[in-house]
């Protein structure tokens, strides 16, 4: 499906003559903060990262994230239908459950990793970050074979002048997008927020239209040069109408999923003393979310009839300290804790109410070595009110030759925790309170040329990858007894080659290629 859009924008500046002010601010050297946590020079990074510019995302009229992930080297985009229908995100040939989502640090997946991108949007992006590879020493559960981070993006922090844009679109398909967003401040404080609105008939000839309402917005505040806190705050509100059995036959005209809650951060920074910086994120993600399939009419008795509402809760605390050795070497230690909780119920008088905690404890080490040798060591305890205790490692190295070339080695291991449906279900399948983490063991050699001053950058990479005690379902148990184990494995290996030209100007051009080979080296109860 393509969808057609034409924009009207109306854009304000606020400030006398701020158009006409000498700038105040200067362009500082690009940095990546997910990999490691800290904001890092990209040649010192050790593990694969492509960062999306919000700006580039504007200027291209994207509007779903999902749309911009599609260009990203070993990331596979799945959406189930018309606009609004289920999302997955696949890197590097893992399963959608194995990628960590986060908005300015805070998780948004279910537990046990599932998340539907169906809903995010570009609106006051500032960047996003992709970090291919494990990254479960920083991150815990579910950052498998990698992490997704959305940057909101921050006011000005300049002379004081706001800016506000309110921007218009209608499309194809009966598809409309009105969206606005303001930012503005100083050094000291400083702010952005948007909301947008997207509606859309779908594709089908009834039965499928899609709205989603989202506000997006950050505050920071930095009353000293040793201390600043930001607070975070997104909030989506969006339901899905698809007239589709599960054989895809547009049959049903009133079934519909819908899902609403906030997704809230405040991340609090201060520097003890000139070398040891001590920071606390507090983080909030809820979500009300329920499916309804009622029947057409008085006359509709042959269909299956349902309905559910799920709230879903993460709420975490991670404390940490970053003490800079002198040079180029920080070492952040940190320790984090999580509870986790779902309530449901159904029309079947089915009903869920389960919650878990979780705890961790991190180290990491990150030096720069003659200018030349970056080496990233970390190491994590995590601790699982269910599973118990786990342990994640990560070693990488990147070597600067001359030449603008540059070398990198990875390797380390990552963890999934059960869902609550595979650890709690009930009703046609049972759940098994006594499984086991999946977890993967993944090392990756990559190595990168500059050419023409930097203008054009040609770069290989590549992985492999072993996934272990999958969870696998077997539909041949006695009633009563669980329905999942750790049974199943896999391999996935493959190459990731991409190119990129930045001439003077605003042109640039980028090409990518993935070669992906997987295979099921234990496939459980399938025997297919």
């Amino acid at each position: 499906m393509r969808l057609l859009l034409v924009t009207v924008s109306l854009a304000f500046l606020a400030g006398v003559l701020a158009a006409q002010q000498a700038p105040d601010t200067v362009t500082l050297a690009p940095v990546v903060v997910t990999a490691t946590r800290l904001p890092t020079a990209p040649d010192a990074v050790p593990a694969t990262v492509t960062v999306l510019r919000g700006t580039d995302l504007e200027e291209q009229g994207l509007h779903a994230l999902l749309d911009a992930l599609r260009m990203v080297p070993a990331a596979a985009v799945v959406q189930t239908g018309s606009f609004g229908g289920q999302t997955s995100l696949f890197l590097r040939g893992g399963e959608s459950d194995y990628v960590k989502v986060l908005i300015d640090g805070v998780p948004v997946n279910q537990p046990g990793g599932a998340f539907d991108f169906s809903s995010l949007t570009t609106d006051n992006v500032d960047r996003v970050e992709i970090v291919r590879g494990p990254a479960s020493v920083l991150y815990g559960s579910d950052a498998v074979t990698g992490v997704v981070q959305i940057f909101t993006r921050r006011g000005a922090g300049g002379s004081g002048a706001g800016q506000a844009v309110a921007t218009v679109r209608g499309g194809t398909y009966g598809t409309w997008i009105w969206d606005a967003s303001a930012s503005g401040g100083r050094p000291e404080a400083s702010y952005s927020f948007s909301v947008s609105r997207f509606t859309s008939d779908g594709i089908y000839a009834f039965n499928n239209q899609n709205r989603n309402t989202v506000f997006s917005g950050l505050a920071r505040i930095a009353p000293d040069a040793r201390t600043d806190a930001i607070l975070s705050i997104h909030y989506d509100d969006n339901a899905f109408h698809f007239p589709t059995d599960g054989a895809g036959n547009p049959v049903d005209h009133n079934q519909f999923s819908y899902g609403s809650g906030p997704t809230v951060g405040v991340d609090v920074g201060h520097y003890l003393t000139p070398r040891l910086e001590a920071r606390l994120l507090l983080a909030l993600n809820q979500t009300d979310a329920g499916f309804d399939n009622r029947p057409d009419s008085v006359a509709d008795t042959l269909g299956f009839y349902f309905q559910n509402l799920d709230h879903t809760s993460r709420a975490s605390a991670d404390l940490r300290a970053n003490l800079r050795l002198g040079g180029a070497t920080v070492l952040t230690g940190g320790t984090a804790v999580e509870l986790e909780s779902q309530r449901g119920l159904d029309n079947t008088g089915g009903q869920v109410d389960v919650r878990r905690r979780n705890a961790g404890y991190y180290i990491q080490a990150v030096t720069d070595l003659d200018q030349r040798l970056s080496l990233t060591v970390g190491a994590r305890v995590d601790d699982n009110e269910r599973f118990g205790t786990y342990t994640t490692v990560r070693l990488g190295a990147v070597y600067r030759l001359p030449g603008s070339t540059r070398l990198r080695v990875s390797a380390g291991n990552g963890f999934r925790e059960p869902s609550f449906f595979e650890n709690y279900a009930s009703g046609f399948a049972v759940g098994n309170p006594d499984l086991k983490p999946e977890h993967s063991r993944s090392g990756e050699i990559g190595i990168e040329q500059g050419f023409a001053a930097g203008r054009v950058t040609a770069a290989v990479t590549v992985f492999d990858q072993r996934f272990l005690d999958m969870i696998d379902y077997n539909p041949g148990v006695a009633a009563g007894t669980p329905n999942y184990y750790n049974v199943a494995a896999a391999t996935a290996n493959g190459l990731e080659a991409g190119l990129q030209f930045t001439p003077a100007g605003p042109l640039s051009m980028a090409a990518s290629y993935t070669y992906l080979h997987t295979d099921v080296t234990n496939p459980g109860f399938d025997p297919s």
